[in-house]
């Protein structure tokens, strides 16, 4: 923004302050009106101006901010004597700072419209963001109208760090903040209530803080006020009474909307007794003493008695830990199965026992033992693990018919994994005492979901006799990450995992109440989503459940049957231990209702259709689709340093090389002049590594195999890579894992094995910008163009994909949805595009540099300049120590090196413009865009292409036999096609066969892409070139078809269209090889590469031939032909020489070869590889030439020199005027040849020299573009004496010609001296006829015998060959093609 632009404030708060910085920063000017005090002179100091009214604040703004906190203060501020609309000019958009309620902004608006229609407002919530990324940066929340957004925009993200915009009614600041303190208020009670339920249970508070803060049950309110109520420093009432006051303010627009907040009404209840007692009894008394009174738990004096940790515990036990054999495992359900299964992994025996059949099945076949009965998994067993559902299952597991402890030897342990009640535990426990055989009883429930349970990764709390403990030790170290041993015997455990489930369930209910209140309230759900993860009302739970009920997916990762349980026994916990919990019955009371109305086996995020079953409401928020230029127009400017010279610099002084490792070829879309392996021998990697390359690429094709396949084969390449690089002088390096720019292929797994074998690195880079694929990253949502359009990957038919399918376009969702919960959405950092347009490289590098180790980040980009600022603050880091490993599209790995892109390439650069065979297309993608380019393709070349389709059923589906049929014919039919030079497609039918999962489906894709590489292995022809749609199809091409071991990167073909050339080794070693991705460009750009890439129907015109002799100073011979061998000598010869030449059929011939000869003379200049160009010669007959135009010549000589010179002007005139009308080029001729010509004798007395005077003349009247001159020349045989010509004339005549910008042709070359043809070239002579010499040579072969008709052919054609190629050399056109 310009330096002039000034925004105007009325009013001041800290807030303010803090905005009119960032817009001194951004280039505005300031100015203010405030009351004097410390605000205005701190106002002063940054550089603002005073103002002494609001008038005078307004005038000359761009932009007026407000601050309003009370509504009373409208009038006086914006409408009084000197209110701040006085002193505004047109156009202006007022921003009012202010949350008053938003029915009050919306009668601000109205009135302003009304009055003054010329002034824009808006309303901005601001605030300051808690989580990790945006801790303590301003965030601002606006909304308006569409055009008043527009212009408040600038202003609005020039002061915010976050700007969330809202286009429609005014008010949703007020809106947001109301949904943010409803959730602060709730969770701040549910916090008092799980510290009360704990301590009653005999937990330490801060044993409570300290497992909970780093658990499910956290939220931002636990995390940040529990320590100070824990310390005394307590929330004051001059907090508590105007926030009580705004959760009235939220009450009563329920209340108006009719919407139910039951969780709010009980969360406001108690923290109006908390403000009341406070104001009876003492301001200064705590809120945690006055809790204390209501409930009759003493937290504070918990809280002072002596801790111990958890960890350091679990450390001692598993250090003094016994051997265990033998395992029992009884409850394979998915959590149950996931754990059973890494105790295998961890060389434990172990006997499972689930009441389903099948699943005892899948655990024999992943190498346990089994039993039919509880009994019989307990024999012999050193401990017993039970994860079952709850406490009757584990009463018959253990004590029922054929239970497991009358089985059980004596001194074994029992481990107790399931939820269930500490009284339970307890019960238990004595129970066990009674047997009288020693069982030891640990009770340890678990967290962490069922993706952790199978990699050993939960999180567990265990509690129980330290011989019990010590017992199990093994055990529990091999089945946790976290592992809490908690004092107080059996049931200690239970009660930490009983407060933890009081907070997660409040959280996962409060956050159905927020939302579907959010969506009563006309939010857009998924931007109120993004702010609450930022702000105070956030928690884990919130963060991880909203994103289901966003999509209304409710898979059951969790059932909400669970927390009936869960918080089933949190009720009779606080009923047994006389703790009123007010908050938490409710919300248990909340999930009965979802069982219920049939919602017990949906995700326990599913409790959020109790609220839309009540009110009718819609929580689910679909993504916009944005319009592309005003999404794109409303970021800040871009980094205004381009940094790729500084990133060259600075890979050259690091020497690190960066490998990508390309799971299909298309990653090469954005780099030119780098090596791509195909195979990654120790030894080949070597080799690369010693010629110190700043990048290769290594094509993996890992997309088109399984999981495991592609984690192995990752790992494998890695390993060799590590090999290598340290036996070439300890290379130092980095690894990309370049993957699909639409979110396609093995991620986590292939990070999961690069980092098995490289080490665990800084971070994950995730980066699937592309600009060329119109692929963008914006507010970590991933957007894919769709011509003037946006539209959220996960809404595209791309995250449709049978085998790589995804739901989420917000990538930390889809980092968490894609491992499946091991990497949740909010541990997921990202790097903004404010911070890179506004802070640069130095500021990436500064954000890199403070992730915690292993954390995974996403990238936003828009544009090539932000990849850039990115590298270049990666490469920084990358210099100060720090490693990563990267997921990206292509535009990363292409500013990471520094390229400069160049224009796209075309035959001519790669010298192939004259090679003669067909080009070959294969095409194996079947997204959507693939088959709309095939079908404009086959409108726009389906003329020039020969198209074989091949059957999808039958190579996939049917017998083997039909299935080889069906590739030897395409294979034939191919090759036959590409020899007589037509380009051909070879395409897979485009009825798409998907199996019933992901591997059935990856399964057919091999069949296909193994018959198509089947095909083109069995095609013995050297394409022009290929061209391969699709990643898998190319790769399997590239690596077995044409078993290229390396290629060149060349360029792109088009904007995100790698370009290779085979290299040696390869079955066509040299052939440019088009790598066509299936999702890149609009529907023409398959036409469009084919086109540039195709032999041109005619290459060069007649005119353009002379144009090009004209410019390198010599001729073209133009040579009459009569036949098939006279047409078939003329191309030869050309071809050989590399030569343009013309082939002219004169009438006579004309008259007996009719239309078959021109059709036979056209098809031969067409397939030809050098410029060829057909005339017609002599053309003395006004019928005929009009016949001829109609023909498909390139050019007419109009011959009318028989005629008086005027007759001669005006027939010439009237010819070249039409065939000037069908762009062909004319030739005429001026004087009269002496001679025999096919049959016509011209006496010499009848000869005439072109006249010099005539010749202007002629050409202007005529507008002829080539002169056909006499000076002397003679058609047939020339004298004994030689030729005489008038050089003299000849060079007057082109001084002349010259002028005009017509070519001079000479007739009779037959028999002319090699000197004499060169001076006459020399004096402006661009075309030769040759007639004679040739014919001569065609029937002297005649006079040899020869077997049989064929070889009198041949042999006339190697005649007229000979002669014609002696004149091409003698016209000094060799080597001009």
């Amino acid at each position: 923004m310009a330096s002039q632009s000034v925004v105007g404030f009325v009013g001041l708060d800290e807030l303010s302050l803090e905005l009119a910085t960032l817009l001194l920063h951004s280039g505005y000017g300031v100015q203010a009106f405030e009351i004097p005090g410390p605000l205005m002179d701190d106002f002063a100091k940054i550089g603002g101006t005073r103002c002494t009214s609001p008038m005078e604040a307004g005038r000359g703004v761009a932009a007026m901010i407000i601050l309003i906190s009370h509504r009373d203060q409208l009038q006086d501020i914006i409408f009084g004597g000197d209110g701040a609309v006085k002193g505004l000019n047109k156009d202006v958009v007022v921003i009012l700072h202010s949350t008053i309620q938003p029915i009050y902004i919306q009668k601000l608006e109205k009135r302003l419209t009304e009055e003054n229609a010329a002034i824009f407002l808006v309303d901005a919530y601001v605030s300051k963001g808690v989580s990790e990324v945006l801790h303590g940066k301003i965030m601002i929340t606006s909304s308006g109208r569409s055009d008043a957004i527009a212009r408040a925009r600038p202003v609005l993200t020039a002061m915010s760090e976050k700007l969330y915009t809202f286009e429609g009614e005014v008010g949703a600041g007020s809106k947001i903040k109301m949904v943010n303190e409803l959730l602060e208020a709730i969770h701040l009670v549910a916090s008092l209530e799980a510290i009360s339920l704990g301590v009653q249970a005999g937990l330490h508070p801060w044993l409570i803080y300290d497992i909970i803060s780093n658990a499910a049950g956290n939220s931002w309110v636990f995390k940040n006020h529990v320590p100070e109520l824990l310390k005394g420093n307590d929330i004051k009432h001059h907090f508590l009474d105007p926030f009580v006051q705004n959760l009235g303010i939220i009450m009563d627009m329920a209340k108006a909307l009719t919407f139910p907040l039951p969780l709010l009404a009980v969360a406001h209840q108690q923290l109006i007794f908390g403000t009341s007692h406070n104001h009876r009894v003492d301001d200064n008394v705590p809120l945690i003493k006055v809790w204390e009174k209501i409930v009759g738990v003493s937290i504070t004096d918990a809280a002072n008695e002596e801790i111990f940790n958890p960890e350091e515990n679990a450390c001692q036990i598993t250090g003094k830990g016994n051997l265990v054999k033998k395992i029992g495992f009884i409850g394979l359900g998915a959590m149950g199965f996931g754990m059973a299964t890494h105790l295998l992994k961890s060389s434990f025996c172990v006997v499972g026992y689930d009441v389903y059949k099948p699943t005892l099945s899948r655990f024999a076949n992943e190498g346990g033992l089994i039993g039919n009965a509880p009994s019989e998994v307990s024999k012999a067993v050193d401990v017993l693990v039970i994860m079952v559902t709850n406490e009757s299952q584990a009463e018959s597991v253990l004590f029922g018919e054929h239970g497991a402890i009358s089985a059980l030897p004596s001194g074994a342990s029992i481990i107790l994994s399931s939820t269930v009640s500490p009284g339970f535990i307890t019960q238990l426990e004595r129970r066990l005492q009674t047997e009288h055989k020693d069982l030891k009883l640990v009770d340890a429930p678990v967290s962490g979901g069922v993706k952790r349970a199978s990699m050993g990764t939960l999180t567990i709390m265990a509690s129980g006799t330290d011989d019990a403990l010590k017992h199990t030790a093994s055990v529990l170290s091999a089945l946790s990450e976290k592992l809490y041993i908690i004092k107080g015997g059996c049931g200690a455990a239970s009660c930490v995992k009983m407060v933890n489930q009081l907070l997660a369930g409040v959280h996962i209910a409060s956050a159905a109440e927020a939302m579907a209140f959010g969506a009563r309230l006309g939010l857009n759900t998924r931007l109120l989503f993004d702010f609450i993860a930022n702000s105070g009302g956030t928690s884990w739970m919130f963060e991880n459940r909203v994103p289901h009920m966003l999509d209304n997916d409710y898979t059951p990762y969790s059932a909400l049957d669970i927390f009936v349980k869960d918080l089933g026994i949190v009720s009779h916990e606080c009923s047994s231990r006389k703790v009123p919990l007010h908050l938490s019955s409710i919300a248990y009371q909340q999930f009965l209702s979802g069982s219920a109305a049939g919602f017990g086996r949906f995700d326990d995020s599913s409790v959020v259709k109790v609220y839309e079953t009540l009110t009718g409401v819609k929580v689910e928020g679909k993504l916009p689709i944005l319009k592309k230029e005003i999404a794109l127009q409303s970021l800040p400017s871009d980094w205004p340093v381009d940094p790729t010279d500084d990133i060259c610099r600075l890979n050259h002084s690091i020497i690190k090389t960066l490998i990508v490792l390309d799971d299909d070829p298309t990653g090469t879309q954005t780099v030119h002049d780098i090596d791509v392996l195909t195979e990654w021998s120790t030894e080949t990697l070597v080799d690369e590594f010693r010629k110190k390359p700043t990048c290769f690429f290594i094509l993996t094709n890992s997309r088109s195999l399984s999981s495991e396949k592609a984690s192995a084969l990752v790992m494998d390449i890695c390993r060799n890579i590590c090999t290598a690089a340290k036996s070439v002088d300890n290379m130092d390096y980095t690894v990309v894992l370049r993957g699909d720019s639409t979110l396609r292929g093995h991620f986590p797994e292939e990070a999961d094995a690069a980092i098995s074998i490289l080490g665990e690195m800084d971070a994950w880079i995730i980066c699937p910008f592309f600009l060329q694929g119109g692929r963008y990253t914006v507010e970590d949502i991933h957007y894919v163009a769709d011509s003037d359009s946006l539209v959220p990957a996960g809404d595209t038919e791309f995250a449709k994909d049978a085998a790589f399918g995804y739901k989420s376009s917000n990538l930390r969702e889809w980092v968490d949805e894609k491992t499946n919960g091991r990497i949740p959405a909010h541990n997921v950092t990202s790097i903004s595009i404010h911070l890179i347009r506004k802070g640069g490289p130095d500021a990436v590098c500064e954000r890199l540099c403070n992730l915690h180790k292993g954390s995974v980040c996403i990238v936003n980009a828009a544009s090539d300049r932000d990849m850039a600022v990115f590298a270049a603050g990666m490469i920084q880091a990358e210099m100060k120590g720090k490693h990563f490993l990267c997921r990206t599209a292509a535009s990363f790995v292409s500013a990471r090196i520094g390229i400069i892109p160049k224009p796209p390439i075309l035959p001519k650069d790669l010298g192939i413009s004259n090679e003669n065979n067909g080009g070959l297309i294969v095409v194996g993608s079947y997204v959507p865009k693939t088959t709309k380019q095939v079908e404009e393709l086959k409108v726009q070349c389906g003329q020039l292409l020969r198209i074989i389709e091949i059957s999808v059923d039958k190579l996939s589906m049917k017998s083997i036999e039909e299935r080889e049929e069906e590739i030897s014919r395409a294979a034939d039919m191919a090759d036959v096609f590409l020899r007589v030079r037509k380009d051909t497609l070879i395409m897979t039918s485009r009825q798409l066969i998907a199996g019933k999962t992901p591997s059935e489906s990856l399964e057919i894709n091999f069949k296909v892409s193994s018959a198509l590489v089947e095909i083109v292995r069995r095609i013995n022809t050297r394409p022009r070139y290929i061209l391969a749609k699709g990643g898998i199809t190319s790769s399997d091409l590239a690596t077995k078809a044409l078993e290229a071991k390396r290629a060149k990167i060349v360029g792109q073909a088009l904007a995100g269209v790698p370009l290779w050339q085979l290299g040696p080794g390869s079955k066509h070693p040299g052939v440019p090889y088009i790598v066509f991705p299936g999702n890149v460009g609009d529907n023409k750009a398959l036409a469009e590469v084919v086109k540039n890439w195709s032999r041109p129907v005619r290459l060069s015109s007649t005119k353009d031939l002379l144009i090009h002799a004209e410019k390198g100073g010599y001729a073209v011979g133009a040579f009459n032909v009569y036949n098939l061998e006279g047409v078939e000598a003329v191309v030869a010869a050309a071809e050989e020489e590399q030569s343009p030449a013309i082939l002219q059929i004169h009438p006579s011939a004309f008259k007996h070869g009719g239309v078959p000869l021109v059709a036979c003379c056209i098809s031969a200049a067409e397939q030809a590889s050098v410029p060829i160009t057909v005339h017609f010669d002599h053309g003395s007959s006004k019928q005929e030439l009009v016949e001829v135009l109609e023909l498909g010549f390139d050019s007419v000589m109009v011959d009318g020199s028989d005629l008086p010179f005027k007759d001669n002007v005006s027939y010439t005139k009237y010819i070249s005027f039409l065939a000037h009308s069908k762009k062909m080029h004319v030739e005429a001729e001026l004087g009269r040849l002496s001679g025999i010509e096919d049959d016509l004798t011209v006496e010499d007395y009848e000869a005439r020299l072109t006249d010099i005077n005539q010749a202007r003349e002629f050409i202007d009247e005529t507008g002829i573009d080539a002169l056909a001159v006499c000076i002397g020349n003679v058609h047939g045989t020339y004298p004994a004496s030689g030729p005489n010509l008038k050089l003299d004339l000849l060079k007057d005549l082109h001084e002349l010609s010259s002028k005009k910008g017509v070519f001079l042709v000479l007739h009779g070359a037959s028999g002319l001296p090699k000197g004499l043809i060169k001076e006459c070239i020399e004096r402006g002579v661009r075309k030769f006829n040759v007639n004679t010499e040739v014919r001569k040579a065609y029937m002297d072969s005649l006079k040899n015998p020869n077997k049989d008709l064929v070889h009198v052919m041949a042999s006339a054609r190697e005649a007229m060959k000979s002669v014609v190629a002696e004149k091409i050399h003698l016209f000094g056109s060799a080597g001009k093609a």
